[in-house]
């Protein structure tokens, strides 16, 4: 193989990234190289590109200049000494989750939690997280240097466009599981048009999910939705007044088990709200959203209802291999993703593109090895 590969790269913040020939990763101890063939582009890239320093100064980037890149999949090329259960050749998805292995939360298994815990390619969650993102830059290159507990196996069934969704699908999954949803627990998704809410509802056959009520303000999007699992998903649009009487008069004045909230930076607090006052006695809100700024919250209400408030912030390897698994099966159908594929040349139009998406369905895609 060559010596160096083709690689975009941001040199300083909020500037378009340039295209390089930097050096070709070698694998070391426990790690593997994979040939990348999709890396999915989030609706949050630009936000983090141009806006992260200022608005979460506390949360690093890797250092300048970088190669960005969320959610890669493709073929290990190469294999690092001491890896087991992983050979070249093997199609797969590279949770994006950095850890350091030895802090508490490590110890513990409590791999999210580690005190340097980064998302490669992306941002750090500490200031610790700086060299862990500078040891395994992003997907949107040519190869990519990952560890061996980041990969997931993906079957036959599952093309490489449609795993790379999986950071998005699998942040809903790990907080559908934490919230305890399952047969007969009543779900409110705000915002269930979006990348992460659409999750919801294709998840839903292959969770057991009875009960979805979901929220967004396009009525057309909000309908197609709801035709992902025809009978399950009741939808309101927020044109249409606020979701807490929606959801009494849709309960009987119950209120739902679980409200996740998916709602972006920008969206208003009032609607995060709304979703809490929708909640039954003991209920649970789980917020993957990342919804900015203080959020004023009825503290007694919380306290004489038993709430609670999880915050969750991505998925597991293993976690993300349930997916594949489900996908496997037959349980999870993610064909109604809608693909748009640009090659690595053009990730500049690639990411500015993505405002005009079909809400969740559009699956935006830079593929290293189009042409």
């Amino acid at each position: 193989m060559p010596d160096t590969m083709l690689a975009a790269r941001m040199h300083h913040v909020a500037e378009e990234m340039r295209l390089e020939q930097v050096p070709r990763p070698r694998p070391g101890r426990g790690e593997v190289t994979v040939r990348v063939h999709a890396v999915n582009i989030v609706p949050n890239l630009g936000n983090i590109l141009k806006n992260w320093t200022t608005w979460f100064p506390e949360d690093p980037l890797p250092t300048l200049p970088a190669t960005f890149g969320l959610d890669p999949a493709g073929v290990i090329d190469e294999v690092g000494e001491d890896v087991i259960e992983w050979e070249v050749g093997d199609r797969v998805y590279v949770n994006p989750g950095r850890y350091c292995l030895s802090c508490e939360a490590c110890r513990d298994g409590d791999l999210i939690n580690c005190s340097s815990y980064a998302f490669a390619g992306y941002f750090g969650f500490s200031p610790t997280s700086v060299h862990l993102l500078d040891r395994y830059p992003g997907g949107l290159a040519e190869h990519m240097l990952a560890p061996a507990y980041a990969l997931v196996r993906l079957p036959d069934n599952l093309d490489f466009n449609t795993a790379a969704r999986f950071g998005y699908l699998g942040t809903m999954y790990s907080a559908l599981k934490k919230a305890g949803a399952g047969p007969g627990r009543s779900i409110l998704v705000n915002g269930i048009s979006g990348t992460l809410g659409v999750s919801a509802a294709l998840l839903a056959p292959a969770m057991g999910l009875t009960t979805l009520y979901g929220t967004a303000r396009n009525r057309e999007l909000l309908d197609a939705v709801a035709e992902l699992v025809p009978g399950r998903l009741r939808t309101h649009s927020l044109l249409d007044g606020p979701v807490d009487a929606w959801i009494k008069d849709q309960t009987n004045g119950r209120g739902v088990d679980i409200y996740v909230d998916a709602l972006g930076p920008g969206a208003e607090h009032e609607t995060f709200r709304e979703g809490m006052r929708s909640l039954r006695r003991g209920g649970t809100c789980v917020n993957i959203g990342a919804m900015m700024g203080d959020l004023p919250i009825d503290i007694h209400r919380m306290m004489d209802q038993q709430l609670s408030i999880v915050g969750s912030a991505w998925s597991t390897a293993r976690e993300c291999q349930e997916l594949a698994d489900m996908v496997a099966a037959g349980t999870l159908d993610l064909s109604p993703l809608e693909h748009r594929v640009y090659p690595l040349t053009e990730v500049n139009s690639a990411i500015n593109g993505i405002g005009d998406r079909n809400g969740g369905f559009s699956n935006f895609i830079v593929s290293p090895i189009a042409r």
